[in-house]
Formats: C-alpha cells, structure tokens, sequence
C-alpha cells in the first residue's frame, strides 16, 4: 500500500480534516524549535565562562576540557542507543524523556559539589544525544516533503540556542555567578517540555526490523559512512573553533570582551548559514555544487585566520561561521534526503551521529597539542585545511542523490 500526497481528486471533506488539524501540526512545529532551541546552550555556556570555573574550582586546564569533551562522548557512545530507546517508548515520548535529563543535568550543575558539575554534564549529554538522533527522523515522518525548510528551522533554533548561551552567559554570571549562569539554561528545557507534553501521547509505531539487523545493514552501506563522515568532520572543525578561537584571538592581541563579541558574530553568521543551506539542499536532488561552494568558502576563512591580519578578523570568523552552520544544517539534510523512511532516518541520524561525535570529540585536544609543540596556530589550522579535505572526500559521494535503506 503507497501513500499519496492529497490532490485535487481528493474528497471535499479532506480540506476540512487538514483545517482541523492544523493547529496540532503549528504545536508540533513549535515543539520542534523548541526543542532544537535546547540542543546547544548547555555546551556553549561554558567556553565563555572557564576562567571563573578554574578561579574557583581550582580546576586544571585537562579537568576543565573534560566538561567540553563529556557531551560530545556521550553523543557518540550512546546516539547508537537512543534510536533504540525511540522505537521502544514511541519518539515523541523520548524526545520529552531527553528534555528532562537535559533539565535536570543542567540545573544540577549549579550545585555546589565539584562532582555536580560532570555528573550534571553527562545526563544532559544523554539528553542532547536523545534530541540530536530524533529530531531528523521526526521531521522524515510528519514533513517528509518538506524536509529542507523545516531542518532550516531547527537548525536555525539550534544555533540561536548556542550563541544567546555564548553572549548571555558571563553578563548573566556578573549577577548571579557561574553557577547559576550554567543552571539558568534549564529554564528553556521546561518551557519547551510543557508545549512537548501533547505529543507525548503518541507511543510507538514501529514494526520495523530489529536495531541489530537494520545497523547491520547500514554498516554495509558506503553512502551511510560518507554520510556520518561528512557529520563527524564537520562537527570537529566546530567544536576546536569553539573551543579554541577566543584563545587564538586573544593571542594576537584581541581583547577577552573582543574575542567574545568575535566568537559571537560567528555563531550568529552560523545561524543564516544553518538557515539558508538547508533550504538550498531541501530544493535540489543533488547537493555537490553545495559543497564545493562551502568547502571554497571554508579554505577562504581558514587561510584568513592564518596568515592575514587582524584587522579583518570579523571578515574571517564571519565566513568560517557562515560555513560550519551551512554544512552542520547540510549534514542534517543528508540525514533525511539519503533515506527511504523515517525509520532508516533515525537508524542513519543514530550512526551517523555516534562516529560523527566521537571524531568531533578528538579535534579539540588535536588542535590544542599541535598549538603547544609550535607555539603557534598556522600548523593547527593547517590541520583543519587537512580535515576540510577529508570533509569534501566523504562530502562529494554523499551528496549524490540516492537513498540508504535499513532493511531488506
């Protein structure tokens, strides 16, 4: 049996029942952006606020990086299961079950034990990997026709997530300190669990093949690995640039609040690139040209931050922002156009995502050792040219058109 679109041969009453479900499909889309919004500001709230952490923790530099590097773990280690935990309980419902580990993660790590703060980190890093994995197959089952606007609209809140976290967050500590500048960001996690609760309704509606025989046949599957390494790569040039770019600004004599505002402007030239991309890639079957045009604009950015000036910083952080939120808003689109249904979507977002993060996770501490045997950053950046590279490599064959299936 074939589902159809409705057309103009379809009965009178069919515009009535689309009437009268609309606003339950307006909640579900302001559920989703709400969710989405959720997805980063736990992650970006720190970077801002490390020095007050070590100030009063006492904390080591490894320590500290620990608390960045934990979520990105988590993500890789556990987005094998968290499809898994979606076609057992239903998605929506693990959906709201990530909101709530990613609340109750975030606020703990306002308490006052050390231990707080990574035990707090690794729930939410349960959360977000629940809320990275589903969201792509949620979008595959309720706007499988409009799958490139509506990744431009999560992805989009996703990055305005991450840069309001990334400027809020000392302001907010100058008040109430670090401790409670971390907590504060699992308000948006219970504003965004209450318009959830609706869909929490749904249980699951799976009869799909087990997780062993579907990750078996996807392991198989070429277009799946150049898929998750396209992810996986461009998620470690985001997250060194996160970790690392207020550091190599302020090197060059960009002061802490100027590097901050530059960190900024990149994650806000992010979010157009996380909103254009995708609805660029969402109009056309093949999404090659897209990545030439993102890879040459990336070498640009890149070449910039290493050998010219400072004076055209903004110009440089604007690009490389532009181009990591086009290519993390592209990798997202992949992971709907390149499958045959919602349930192959989830099972490739589940994959793709456990090696995406768990390359993304040795990028930073790469990054970091390549600047202390140079004592400079034109070799680390030349390692990210090297990882562009790779990027276009898994890219090009990923963007031909085609589909993966997770079963037989």
């Amino acid at each position: 049996m074939h589902h159809t679109t409705a057309d103009a041969g379809a009965p009178p009453h069919s515009a009535a029942t689309e009437n009268a479900q609309a606003p339950a499909r307006w909640l579900l889309l302001a559920g989703i952006a709400l969710v989405a919004l959720n997805l980063r500001p736990a992650l970006a709230s720190v970077g801002p606020l490390v020095s007050d952490i070590r100030a009063e923790t006492g904390l080591a530099n490894a320590a500290l990086g620990l608390i960045t590097t934990l979520p990105l773990l988590c993500f890789g280690f556990l987005s094998f299961l968290a499809f898994g935990v979606g076609r057992t309980v239903g998605m929506d419902r693990a959906l709201g079950l990530g909101l709530v580990l990613l609340g109750a993660g975030t606020l703990l790590r306002g308490a006052t034990p050390v231990a707080a703060l990574y035990i707090g980190t690794a729930l939410l890093g349960v959360g977000v990997a629940l809320g990275n994995v589903l969201l792509p197959a949620l979008v595959k089952r309720h706007f499988p026709n409009r799958s490139g606007l509506i990744t431009s609209l999560y992805s989009t809140m996703m990055g305005l997530g991450a840069a309001a976290a990334a400027g809020l967050s000392v302001p907010i500590a100058a008040h109430i300190g670090w401790r409670g500048a971390l907590a504060v960001w699992s308000i948006p996690a219970v504003v965004a669990l209450l318009v959830w609760l609706p869909q929490m309704r749904t249980g699951p509606t799976s009869n799909a093949p087990s997780s062993h025989v579907a990750f078996s046949v996807l392991g198989r599957s070429m277009l799946a690995w150049q898929v998750a390494l396209f992810l996986g790569l461009q998620s470690l040039t985001f997250y060194v640039l996160l970790a690392w770019l207020p550091d190599l600004l302020q090197s060059r004599g960009v002061s802490e609040t100027a590097a901050g505002g530059l960190l900024a402007l990149s994650q806000a030239m992010g979010m157009v690139g996380s909103a254009l991309v995708p609805l660029w890639a969402g109009a056309t079957r093949d999404q090659r040209a897209i990545m030439w045009v993102l890879a040459l604009l990336e070498a640009v950015g890149i070449a910039g931050l290493a050998y010219a000036g400072i004076a055209l910083a903004w110009l440089w952080v604007s690009i490389v922002g532009f181009v990591l939120g086009g290519t993390f808003g592209l990798a997202l689109v992949l992971l709907v156009l390149r499958s045959h249904d919602a349930e192959t979507t989830g099972r490739l977002s589940g994959m793709s995502q456990s090696i995406g993060y768990l390359i993304a996770a040795t990028g930073p501490p790469i990054f970091g050792w390549l600047h202390d045997i140079t004592n400079g950053w034109r070799v680390p950046l030349g390692f990210l040219m090297v990882v562009l590279v790779a990027k276009l490599v898994a890219g090009l064959p990923a963007g031909k058109p085609g589909t993966v299936r997770a079963s037989n």
